[in-house]
């Protein structure tokens, strides 16, 4: 079948948008690709319809658990024998997926870039011939990203490992040293891949912001435009502990919301989502962790009740506003106080070159004890005040990913296998930081800017737009 043929028949369009068609025939051309296309836009049919042409199998590396079973969903009810191993299968139900997988089983396989770390996974995927490499959200991938993870700065290991296959890596939002970045890490030279830029648009989206001070201005604007404008809601904030706080404050005004962050259990947190998913004028307060892969068409408001880290973060989340192509609000909340937090964020993200060696000698000479004690003794030792300073888990996820470490205190078995490698010197780490200072300065010019916003978004990306929008505060007034 041509590919025009199964976009019919398994996805119920009859011709492709934008450059769906040509990044396809690129692809089944044996070239790699590096696709930027707005949230919404049909990114992942560009691996998916390839995948049912090649005749080897097509593993996608995907960042969220909730976000491959969804897609594993979907194409399973469209009759495509698709899978997903991951950490939420019992061990029963992964060791069967492997037995299938070795046995010439899916044609798509999802994982996350952490399932590498399995023997029995690689083992096993070693057996199949893998025909196409996909990387969702692939800005993950970059050091530079804004949702950086230790495991995605691999994926060149991981795509020696399957054979270098072809690639195609998936992003909505990425500016040009990004772009390049993950190039570079999937081991690849600008000359063996093409850039598809569907450029960053998304003229329903109204752009504002407010300058304010305090929790009940924040508060009063969330309930007020909630009320006022009824409409699937996302309010976004930076700390668990803000969002509870806030929750709180809505409920003594009789507001109906939901939660959704990382300190839910897992059960939990699938029960508010699929309460959103399903309600017609759902309100839920979220941090980062909800939104990737959410695709529920009629977001009307997005807020953002504290400062975002960067535009990259920021973008993504007001993505998912809109998707219906309907007038939607998007909405950040400035208080000069919350820079403070995204401060505390980019320190904690890069623990100094003393830090890692005060780590790396503590683990090497006091492990029977690290391991006994875990976190809390660890954070002891290392003189921390704040029980909201993640320095420890950056730098346990960093000696693992270099393989300074072995074994993990979860399982009692952490261990220094390695000395301290260049990468977390004093010279790449102030590197990296400076990265992230320069991207929060961006969102704070961003907030102060009397021009267009989304030109000056459309900047940063490094497109072209018009200098008056007529869709952002300032353009209206």
């Amino acid at each position: 079948m041509t590919p025009v043929q199964i976009l019919r028949q398994y996805f119920g369009h009859s011709s492709f948008r934008g450059c769906q068609q040509e990044i396809i025939d690129h692809l089944l051309a044996g070239r790699h690709a590096l696709v930027l296309m707005p949230t919404g836009m049909g990114k992942s049919v560009c691996y998916q319809i390839p995948a049912l042409m090649l005749s080897g199998l097509t593993v996608i590396i995907s960042p969220l658990i909730a976000l491959m079973k969804d897609q594993v969903d979907s194409l399973r009810a469209k009759n495509i024998d698709a899978a997903c191993i991951n950490s939420s299968l019992s061990r029963a139900e992964r060791e069967q997926r492997l037995q299938a997988l070795a046995r010439g089983a899916y044609r798509l396989l999802y994982v996350t870039p952490e399932r590498f770390r399995s023997t029995e996974f690689t083992e096993r995927i070693a057996r199949r011939a893998v025909s196409l490499l996909a990387v969702d959200e692939a800005h993950c991938i970059s050091q530079w990203g804004h949702d950086f993870r230790p495991d995605y700065t691999r994926i060149k290991e991981f795509r020696r490992q399957l054979g270098s296959p072809v690639t195609i890596a998936l992003t909505a939002t990425a500016a040009p040293d990004v772009q390049q970045d993950i190039i570079t890490q999937l081991g690849l030279t600008p000359g063996d891949i093409r850039i598809f830029h569907e450029g960053i648009d998304r003229p329903n989206l109204h752009l504002a912001v407010i300058d304010l001070y305090g929790d009940d201005a924040k508060l009063a604007i969330i309930s007020d435009q909630y009320r006022r404008q009824p409409g699937n809601t996302i309010v976004y904030f930076s700390l668990i502990k803000t969002l509870e706080r806030f929750s709180d404050l809505l409920s003594t005004r009789g507001i109906t919301h939901l939660q959704y962050h990382g300190g839910l259990d897992p059960a939990k947190r699938r029960r508010m989502q699929n309460l959103f998913m399903a309600g017609d004028n759902s309100l839920i307060l979220a941090t980062n962790a909800f939104g990737m892969g959410i695709d529920k068409a009629d977001i009307r408001h997005v807020i953002h009740a504290e400062v975002p880290g960067s535009m990259e973060a920021y973008y993504q989340e007001i993505g998912r506003a809109g998707r219906d192509g309907f007038p939607s609000d998007c909405t950040l909340l400035y208080d000069e106080q919350d820079l403070l937090i995204q401060m505390d964020f980019i320190s904690w993200n890069n623990p100094d070159a003393g830090f890692y060696s005060r780590l790396h000698q503590l683990l090497a000479d006091e492990a029977e004890a690290a391991n006994s004690g875990g976190s809390e003794w660890l954070k002891e030792k290392l003189l921390f005040k704040n029980k909201h300073d993640f320095r420890l888990e950056t730098g346990l996820a960093m000696l693992d990913r270099y393989g300074v470490t072995a074994g993990s205190l979860a399982d009692h078995d952490l261990r220094v296998a390695a000395p301290l490698p260049p990468q977390l010197g004093r010279a790449k780490i102030a590197e990296k930081m400076l990265a992230e200072q320069k991207k929060l300065h961006f969102m704070v010019g961003y907030i102060k800017t009397a021009g267009c916003r989304k030109a000056l978004i459309h900047e940063y990306f490094g497109m072209d737009h018009p200098d008056r929008c007529g869709a952002c505060d300032n353009c209206a007034a």
